[in-house]
């Protein structure tokens, strides 16, 4: 019997998670875009869905359930991907301030990536180890 997993290349943490419902409650439907760069480009930014558009470039990284009525969707721009596309992200929260136009800015936290390597498992499944 052969058992499918699926795997995302993008998850949060609940603290994270509980930071989105507030700002959900703030400003309405929220995404996520991580560009890269130095400073607080390498920042995920959140932004209310329609203040940032993504284009031909973006890469779709995955949607973020964290208890609202939809999603939260990650973009990631095509560089950047290039970079990370072996790893798994996690967006985490601490306290701090980013320099950004992120909505998380007034809370006094900001949001941060986390990454680990992604597994054979995750490899396979996302077409970048054979099978």
């Amino acid at each position: 019997m052969t058992q499918t997993e699926t795997y995302s290349r993008v998850a949060v943490t609940d603290a994270a998670a509980s930071l989105l419902r507030d700002l959900t409650a703030q400003h309405g439907p929220l995404m996520f875009h991580q560009s890269g760069g130095c400073c607080d480009g390498s920042a995920p930014m959140c932004y209310p869905v329609g203040m940032f558009l993504t284009g031909p470039s973006d890469v779709h990284l995955g949607m973020l359930e964290v208890g609202l009525e939809a999603p939260i969707e990650v973009y990631i721009s095509e560089a950047q991907f290039e970079y990370w596309k072996y790893t798994h992200l996690t967006i985490d929260v601490v306290p701090g301030r980013g320099a950004g136009f992120s909505v998380e800015g007034p809370t006094g936290n900001r949001f941060i990536i986390r990454s680990r390597m992604l597994t054979d498992d995750e490899l396979r499944q996302f077409g970048l180890l054979a099978v």
